[in-house]
């Protein structure tokens, strides 16, 4: 059940990274500017971030399988139209596609770990699984890098997208919403759902999960702390060592994959460390100040040498993978009956920062640009790349002091919360 979720939510980050790895192929291809190569990126992003509340009253609603299976179905749809793409519009429409459909992979993927796991291993098994994505995110550098080398990018999207279409099958063959499904006994106690027909009501659990304190300011934390690691290394990050630092693209790719990797290890690592302590609070802030220091030094100094900024970064995104624990603290701060729906709340402002921050960047990058072109692509110095970058740092800084101020749930070892 939660290997075929998390074969999805792979796939969807591979499909998130992947401009970064393809961002020259991409503006030599369709004539982009850096503002335009952010725009397009973030298409995924706009349409993630617009379908995350409905995705957690959809998954409330009608379950997580069914959400998948059409997720999946859509998303492979949305690669195939990106890679056949002859102009930028049809691109972003494709991209938007991709974006809006594996917005469901997470919040369901948690879903059905609250469902057919203890209580007590959903830290772990949030980090584990933003894990598993993020070796998506790791496929979609170096390895994507060399087969769109050896066969083109358009090639291997496509391949990609038959891909997916094809993990729609095994989703709905085998994916089911709860272990009562397969005649085993429950994790969860069945509750009575109000609202139409039996049903949450959508509405109510929309403006009620605002009511929650916890709610808002981790949306807000994410959209910091997770949404700023994702503008640098899904997009912005590989153009900065190449033009900056001089590496060619396949050296940039393995840095950007290889802070991704420390993503991955930091979220079950914290969120073992988490379920343990039963706290929250503290082992996300210790992570959000690795990732503040890492990110105020590489933009108050970005030509500094790379046996300096390269370590840093890595212990900043082993950090950056404390965000795993927002999803099990929003849980935790909201009642059962809304907790599909606050998971895609908090995860919304991870693709808000980043769907702002993408595009805002190349803005950035492109006023501070010098007229230099190399083989038609714009080239950015040293004063371009520490303006963009300044952006980040002071996000991520103010993130993590909003983060002072959520109240913590001990892991969920209270009473279940209820509304103001």
């Amino acid at each position: 059940m939660w290997g075929l979720a998390a074969a999805f939510y792979l796939y969807g980050f591979f499909q998130r990274v992947a401009p970064a790895a393809l961002a020259q192929d991409l503006m030599r291809d369709f004539g982009l500017t850096a503002a335009a190569l952010g725009n397009l990126s973030a298409f995924y992003f706009y349409a993630y971030a617009v379908m995350q509340l409905p995705t957690g009253v959809l998954v409330d609603r009608y379950g997580p399988a069914r959400v998948l299976f059409i997720g999946a179905f859509m998303a492979g749809i949305g690669s195939l139209l990106f890679a056949l793409s002859p102009t930028p519009a049809l691109a972003a429409i494709g991209r938007g596609l991709i974006g809006g459909s594996h917005a469901v992979a997470w919040v369901s993927m948690l879903q059905l770990v609250t469902h057919w796991f203890p209580a007590r291993k959903f830290g772990t098994m949030s980090g584990l699984s933003l894990a598993v994505g993020t070796i998506g995110a790791v496929l979609a550098g170096p390895p994507l890098r060399w087969l769109a080398d050896n066969y083109g990018w358009r090639s291997v999207i496509a391949v990609s997208g038959v891909m997916a279409v094809a993990l729609t099958l095994a989703i709905r063959g085998f994916v089911r919403d709860d272990p009562r499904d397969r005649g085993y006994k429950g994790h969860v106690p069945l509750r009575t759902k109000g609202g139409a027909n039996g049903r949450p009501s959508i509405w109510r659990g929309l403006l009620d999960i605002w009511k929650l304190r916890n709610t808002t300011l981790l949306f807000l934390v994410n959209s910091g702390i997770c949404g700023s690691f994702l503008t640098f290394t899904a997009l912005w990050g590989v153009p900065f060592f190449t033009q900056l630092h001089a590496l060619s693209v396949q050296q940039a790719s393995l840095i950007t994959s290889a802070m991704l990797v420390l993503f991955a290890i930091g979220g079950p690592v914290i969120g073992t460390w988490s379920d343990r302590l039963r706290r929250r609070k503290a082992p996300f802030l210790a992570g959000a100040l690795m990732l503040t220091v890492a990110f105020a030094v590489l933009a108050l100094v970005p030509s500094a040498s790379l046996i300096v900024l390269v370590p840093l970064l890595l212990a900043g995104a082993f950090g950056a993978g404390a965000m795993a624990l927002s999803f099990g603290f929003a849980k935790e701060s909201a009642p059962a009956r809304l907790q599909g729906t606050v998971t895609g709340a908090v995860n919304m402002g991870v693709m808000t920062g980043t769907l702002i921050q993408m595009p805002l960047i190349g803005v950035i990058l492109d006023h501070h640009w010098s007229g230099e072109l190399e083989n038609g692509i714009r080239q950015y110095g040293e004063p371009a790349y520490q303006a963009a970058l300044l952006l980040l740092a002071g996000w991520i800084a103010v993130s993590m002091l909003l983060l002072i101020f959520t109240r913590e749930t001990h892991a969920g070892t209270r009473a279940e919360p209820e509304l103001p």
